[in-house]
């Protein structure tokens, strides 16, 4: 995928990138895989936002994307590249031998026609997926399980790939995008090959219209704010934050402070992610 550059015809111009869509090969979405999108601008069902920041935005509708890749067995043929509004990562339209349709993320490599499978006896090849003990190590991978059936969890945005580093009994370990190494069941399912789209992480977006489109608000700094507002308000001109240390909005410290709780699944870090 390559890049586009934008002719600076205005401020919001001037450096502003996009993409060509070149491996996009189908403008439509599939009817039947589509479901529509409710607009909840970062609240919780009981209506309190518990993500700031988020509201308004482009109208979409929900691709349902196969990250339980269950047809296990069952060829199926690539129909079409689409472009999917929710994530950053291309989808690619599937036409099962057996008449089901699916979307999958598509990986860098897979083109219209190609075939994909999952299961124990499927090629190593982009696209195809299969349990961690029947993969070779150094395999670069994606949407890993980290339940089996339960669908592909990791690893899933633009551009992201991780690594089958060993082997060892009933675990694999694999090294994430961020450098964290983690131990995953073996019997759990991943996708061959790195995630397309990798120019994603180098677009510009020029001007905060394109970001508001995106369904993202403006953030406004603590320290524009009055003191009943945040910590880092009030002040005669241009204060400086006055208690120790930055905080949040409401008084927590916002550096270095652990929100981290602590998980079943923490047991399974071997090496944490470096800075």
């Amino acid at each position: 995928m390559a890049l586009k550059i934008y002719r600076p015809t205005s401020p919001g111009r001037r450096g502003m990138s996009g993409y060509t869509f070149d491996e996009i090969t189908k403008d439509k979405p599939e009817k039947s895989l589509l479901l529509p999108l409710k607009k909840r601008a970062g609240r919780n069902n009981r209506g309190k936002i518990t993500v700031r920041h988020r509201g308004g935005g482009a109208k979409r509708r929900l691709r349902i994307i196969d990250f339980k890749r269950d047809k296990a067995g069952i060829p199926g043929r690539v129909a079409a590249i689409e472009y999917d509004p929710n994530r950053t990562a291309r989808i690619a339209l599937i036409y099962y031998v057996d008449g089901e349709k699916r979307y999958i993320l598509a990986p860098v490599g897979l083109n219209v026609d190609d075939t994909v499978m999952s299961g124990s006896n499927a090629e190593i090849r982009p696209g195809n997926a299969m349990p961690l003990s029947s993969m070779p190590t150094g395999t670069e991978i994606h949407n890993i399980e980290l339940q089996k059936g339960r669908g592909g969890q990791m690893v899933r945005s633009a551009g992201a790939s991780a690594q089958l580093m060993v082997k060892e009994g009933e675990y694999a370990l694999i090294r994430l995008p961020s450098g964290e190494i983690r131990r995953v069941r073996s019997e759990c399912l991943a996708t061959i090959g790195q995630l397309g789209n990798v120019e994603h992480q180098n677009i510009s977006l020029g001007k905060a219209g394109r970001k508001r489109r995106m369904g993202w608000r403006p953030t406004v700094r603590g320290s524009a704010m009055n003191p009943r507002d945040h910590p880092h308000g009030g002040g005669e001109g241009r204060a400086p934050i006055g208690l120790p240390g930055p905080k949040t909005p409401w008084g927590k410290p916002a550096l270095g402070y652990k929100t981290r709780k602590s998980k079943v699944s923490d047991r399974m870090i071997v090496k944490r992610r470096g800075k």
